[in-house]
């Protein structure tokens, strides 16, 4: 089945009546390598994580880029079944369209079939403006967070919106100490 474009997607984002501004920037392929594209736009930009459980339930998770989230617990709080493990390139592929480094919450466009759960870390939704790639790590599009909701639900993908478990705090060396 064929996958949508980014242009495909960005007019489907504007029939929904859903204002998007986009930069075109230098492919990115991490959090770290994005900061500088970060600086010019405006907005929370985010981290997404391809995760499946151990019954073969897919999640795409949003988060702010730099959310800490332990992902030995989070499948506590999505009810999944077992420990959260990545997906792999070829699942990404095959039920998203995106290549690894492009993976985004508007992917969930191309899971026509519903086999993704997309989760929306709450520490995100608290920003008006939140910043996605449009399928490939070229472009940073921003929308709102309600419009965000509103294309994913169009999609089929009423989003969980959860606030996921951070890792536990390093303890500083001398709170282990005898007292």
């Amino acid at each position: 089945m064929a996958h949508l474009s980014p242009q495909e997607l960005l007019e489907r984002l504007s029939s929904l009546g859903i204002r998007t501004e986009t930069v075109e920037h230098e492919p990115v392929f991490t959090v770290a390598e994005s900061q500088h594209v970060k600086e010019r736009i405006p907005g929370a930009h985010t981290k997404n994580l391809f995760v499946k459980d151990k019954k073969g339930r897919f999640f795409l998770i949003s988060a702010k880029h730099d959310t800490a989230i332990d992902l030995k617990r989070t499948h506590e709080v999505l009810g999944a079944s077992g420990r959260l493990s990545f997906g792999s390139a070829e699942q990404l592929r095959a039920l998203l369209g995106v290549e690894p480094g492009s993976v985004t919450a508007f992917a969930v466009v191309n899971d026509t079939e519903g086999k993704v759960t997309m989760v929306l870390d709450a520490n995100l939704m608290e920003h008006r403006r939140v910043n996605f790639h449009p399928l490939v790590n070229s472009m940073t599009t921003g929308v709102s967070r309600e419009d965000l909701v509103t294309f994913l639900r169009a999609t089929g993908h009423d989003p969980l919106i959860l606030r996921l478990p951070e890792p536990p705090a390093e303890l500083p060396d001398d709170a282990q100490a005898p007292m």
